[in-house]
């Protein structure tokens, strides 16, 4: 269409994507970090309780063998010991012995203080290392809601454009996409979304409902607006299609006599005869057309045409795909 913004504002949307993938990542890692933290907190308060008592056990020792001094009358009985020793075994013993108290209370205060000093150490490296992970979180999650006002809107730019072209009934040509890191590489079939994009699995093949003419012909993936839509496998776009209840639809002939379809996109990003792999990004999924909410309507046909559809969460299951929340 003249004056589109389409192509830029897809790839917006795609970009805004990805970094919303990686911030929910670095966020989760934090929240994560965080957890841990406290779980070490939590631990190192426990550890402190166990050698407060310690300490505490100590200070009673002190005061125990400080009493037997008193009672024994402190240096002035050690005095008068000596003075009144009959030799001077009894003497030295005597001196040892007075040595020997105060050596103890001496390494028994040593060990309380130190004990004490540790412990505070400790904890107050753990609270601060915690206390440091929750304002990162903070600062994080502020970051992470401006990121995903800014998709929203974006989302809503991109939809408007979708349903100007299926109004207009014209295509505005493929808005290509990068093709992400995924962990497709060597494998013939895969999911029409990935599991990451965290689709839910919604209207099933085969389900009645008003908001069918007979019977639902495919199966419903409920995502969010702009999430990348890929070929489930090898083949050729067979057609791009922009109007009707489907909306935005894309097509594709597969080497083995199979098609697949994908509806209700918000943008494509293929073009009629090329040829596309399995994972290959092929549109964004949207909510034009007969669509009451943003998602991916996905058959899977003997033929090109409506009505024959088999079920695809069999179909693909048979070929070693199995979609989360499948029955």
């Amino acid at each position: 269409m003249a004056g589109s913004d389409g192509p830029a504002i897809s790839a917006r949307v795609a970009l805004l994507f990805t970094e919303a993938a990686r911030m929910t990542e670095t966020y989760e890692e934090g929240r994560r970090a965080a957890d841990a933290q406290q779980i070490r907190v939590g631990l190192v308060q426990r550890e402190l309780a166990v050698q407060r008592r310690e300490v505490r056990a100590l200070h009673a020792r002190v005061g125990e063998v400080a009493r037997a001094q008193y009672r024994a009358g402190g240096s002035l009985a050690v005095t008068a010991r000596l003075l009144l020793a009959r030799d001077a075994e009894d003497a030295l013993q005597a001196e040892h012995s007075a040595r020997q108290a105060d050596q103890v209370v001496d390494r028994l205060m040593e060990r309380s203080e130190l004990a004490e000093r540790r412990l505070t150490t400790v904890e107050r490296r753990a609270r601060t290392a915690w206390r440091d992970l929750e304002l990162r979180q903070s600062r994080l999650a502020l970051v992470k809601e401006d990121l995903e006002k800014r998709l929203e809107q974006a989302q809503w730019q991109l939809q408007a454009e979708a349903a100007r072209s299926v109004a207009a009934g014209r295509c505005r040509g493929a808005v290509r996409l990068d093709q992400p890191e995924t962990a497709t590489a060597g494998r013939a079939w895969v999911a029409p979304v990935a599991e990451a994009d965290g689709y839910a699995l919604s209207a099933g093949f085969d389900r009645a409902g008003a908001h069918w003419a007979r019977r639902h012909t495919g199966q419903d993936f409920a995502v969010a607006i702009g999430t990348p839509v890929r070929s489930i496998g090898a083949g050729r776009v067979e057609s791009v299609k922009c109007g009707g209840p489907f909306g935005i639809e894309v097509v594709v002939r597969h080497a083995d006599g199979w098609y697949s379809q994908y509806a209700h996109l918000a943008s494509a990003a293929v073009e009629r005869g090329e040829a596309v792999a399995a994972g290959r990004p092929i549109g964004q999924a949207g909510t034009t057309g007969n669509s009451t909410g943003p998602h991916l309507h996905f058959e899977v046909r003997l033929t090109p045409h409506l009505g024959s559809g088999v079920d695809p969460v069999r179909w693909l299951r048979e070929r070693g795909v199995e979609l989360r929340g499948a029955g």
